[in-house]
């Protein structure tokens, strides 16, 4: 019997970086879900259950310091793994993310897709 492929959903609002991370993901052996904003977001993750979020704070209807504040309130939500993929960088949005509870902080522009998935692996695997 095989090991569920890890399961990660990931919330952004740009399709080209959706795109990249989906196939990044895809080809590592994940099981991939995407949506568009924060909104979607919350309703794709009661259904889908995925195991970390890769989640963008800049997004329309729902952003995703809110998206990230609601998952922490629900507590079938408050366990999965967090990843914030943004291209803020500045120390005041890293301390905001962190108190909030998310479990990794990433800058878009300073990672590759192969280190975004690396530390999103190293997560999954840790849990």
């Amino acid at each position: 019997m095989t090991a569920p492929k890890p399961k990660i959903a990931i919330i952004e609002d740009d399709i080209a970086i959706v795109q990249m991370y989906r196939t990044k993901f895809e080809d590592s052996g994940y099981e991939v879900e995407t949506a568009g904003d924060g909104i979607t977001g919350l309703q794709l993750i009661v259904k889908f259950h995925p195991d970390v979020i890769l989640l963008d704070l800049m997004m329309p209807n729902m952003s995703g310091l809110d998206m990230l504040a609601a998952l922490r309130r629900q507590p079938d939500s408050e366990s999965i793994k967090v990843v914030v993929l943004t291209n803020m960088g500045d120390a005041e949005t890293a301390a905001k993310i962190d108190k909030m509870g998310a479990d990794d902080y990433i800058v878009k522009a300073q990672m590759t897709p192969k280190q975004v998935e690396e530390r999103v692996h190293k997560l999954v695997a840790a849990s």
